[in-house]
C-alpha cells in the first residue's frame, strides 16, 4: 500500500481524521491485548507467556494514547484529555515494572558473570510468569552486553578477581532473592490493578474511544505539523541541557564520581537524561500519527533511542547494585563485589551517554 501523506489540500484527508485514526487504532490494540490477558488467566502457568506478552502489548496501547494525547492536546476535549492521561501513566507504569526488575536481574547477573568470569548462578526461587518476563527481556539482548564497544578506549576495570570470585556468587544470589521478590511483588500489583475498578473505569474510556474520538470543533481544520514539531523542539531544548560536551569523551571519569557517590537517592546527573528519553518517545510517537502507513527511517534517531535505553538501564541496575550493597551484614566479599558491579554499570552509563552523544551529533551535522 502506498504510504499516506497528510495533505491539507486533499479533502478526504484531515488532521482529525488522523489524530482520530490513530487513537481508535491504538485503543482497539488495548482492548485485543486486554482480551488475550483475560483468556490466559492473568498469568497462570500454561497462559504465562502469552499472559505477559498481553501485558506488555497493553502497556505499548496505553503508552502511546497517552503520548498522543499530551502531543495532540489542542485537538481534543480538554477535561477528558487530561483526566485519562495521568491514568493511563499509571497503568503503562504499573505494567512494565515486573519486566523491568526481570530484565534488571538479567543484567545484573551477566555483568557479575563478565567481570568474574563465573559461571551463571543458579536461580533461588521462581515466580508466576517469571519465565516469561525474562524471556521478554531477553530479546533485547544488547543491554545486558558491555558496551565498550561504544566508547573505544575506555579504561578497563581491574578488579581484585580473587576476592570479586569469591564475593560475586554470594552477590548473584543476593541480588536474584531481591530483585525476584520485587518482580512477584510488581507481579501481584499488577493483577491487583487489572481487577481494580480504576483500570476497569480506564478500559471503558479506552471502549470508548475505539469507536469515538472526542474532538475539539476546530479540529477538523488545524494542522499537525506545528504540533509535532514542537514536540520534536522540546526534545531539542532538552538535549541543549545536557552536558553533551562532557558527554563527547569516552571516559568522563568526573560523572564517574559522582555516580559512585554513597548518596542513596538516584543519581541527580541521570533525570535530565532520562527526561531526553521520554521526550525522543513522545516526539517519535508524533511521527507515527503524522505517518500513519510507515514512519521515514532516521538511523541517527534509532541510534540515539537504543543509547539512551541503554542508559536508563544501566543506571537502575547500577541502584539496584547499590541497594545490595547496603543490606547488613553482609560479607565483605559480597559487598566487594556489588561495589565492583556498581562502578561496572556506572561505566556503563557513560558509555550510553558517549554513544547518544555521537549519534546526536551525527544528526546535527546532517540537518544543519
Amino acid at each position: 500500500m502506498a504510504q499516506q501523506h497528510l495533505d491539507p489540500t486533499d479533502p478526504t484527508v484531515t488532521p482529525a481524521d488522523a489524530v482520530a485514526g490513530y487513537l481508535r487504532a491504538r485503543a482497539t490494540e488495548f482492548l485485543r491485548a486486554l482480551r488475550t490477558h483475560r483468556e490466559t488467566g492473568g498469568g497462570a502457568a500454561a497462559g504465562a507467556e502469552e499472559s505477559t506478552d498481553a501485558a506488555l502489548a497493553l502497556r505499548r496501547s496505553a503508552r502511546r494514547i497517552s503520548g498522543t494525547l499530551h502531543t495532540f492536546r489542542p485537538l481534543l476535549d480538554t477535561d477528558w484529555s487530561d483526566s485519562l492521561r495521568p491514568e493511563l501513566a499509571w497503568l503503562a507504569g504499573t505494567l512494565g515494572r515486573e519486566h523491568a526488575y526481570a530484565a534488571r536481574l538479567d543484567r545484573l547477573v551477566g555483568a557479575l558473570n563478565r567481570l568474574s568470569g563465573a559461571t551463571p548462578f543458579p536461580a533461588q526461587q521462581t515466580v508466576p510468569a517469571r519465565s516469561a518476563s525474562v524471556a521478554a527481556g531477553s530479546r533485547t539482548p544488547a543491554a545486558a552486553r558491555p558496551a565498550a564497544s561504544a566508547v573505544g578506549t575506555r579504561p578497563p576495570a581491574a578488579p581484585d578477581r580473587g576476592n570479586l570470585t569469591v564475593g560475586a556468587a554470594k552477590a548473584g544470589a543476593l541480588l536474584d532473592r531481591q530483585l525476584t521478590l520485587a518482580r512477584t511483588r510488581a507481579h501481584s500489583a499488577a493483577l491487583q490493578a487489572l481487577g481494580s475498578s480504576r483500570f476497569h473505569a480506564v478500559a471503558d474510556s479506552v471502549a470508548v474511544l475505539a469507536s469515538e474520538v472526542p474532538l475539539t470543533p476546530t479540529a477538523p481544520t488545524a494542522d499537525l505539523r506545528p504540533l509535532a514539531a514542537a514536540a520534536h523542539d522540546r526534545l531539542c531544548d532538552a538535549v541543549t541541557g545536557l552536558p553533551l560536551h562532557t558527554a563527547a569523551h569516552p571516559y568522563n571519569a568526573e560523572a564517574l564520581v559522582h555516580g559512585l557517590s554513597p548518596d542513596t537517592a538516584p543519581h541527580p546527573q541521570d533525570a535530565p537524561w532520562h527526561q531526553v528519553r521520554l521526550l525522543l518517545r513522545l516526539h517519535r510517537y508524533a511521527l507515527e500519527v503524522l505517518y500513519p502507513e510507515a514512519v521515514p527511517v532516521d538511523v541517527r534517531l534509532l541510534a540515539a533511542g537504543e543509547a539512551l535505553n541503554r542508559h536508563r538501564d544501566a543506571s537502575e541496575a547500577g541502584s539496584a547494585a547499590a541497594a545490595a550493597a547496603r543490606t547488613p551484614r553482609i560479607a565483605p566479599a559480597t559487598a566487594y563485589a556489588l561495589g565492583v558491579l556498581h562502578a561496572d554499570q556506572r561505566h556503563e552509563v557513560e558509555a550510553a551517554r558517549f554513544a547518544f552523544q555521537q549519534s546526536w551529533q551525527k544528526e546535527a551535522v546532517s540537518t544543519s
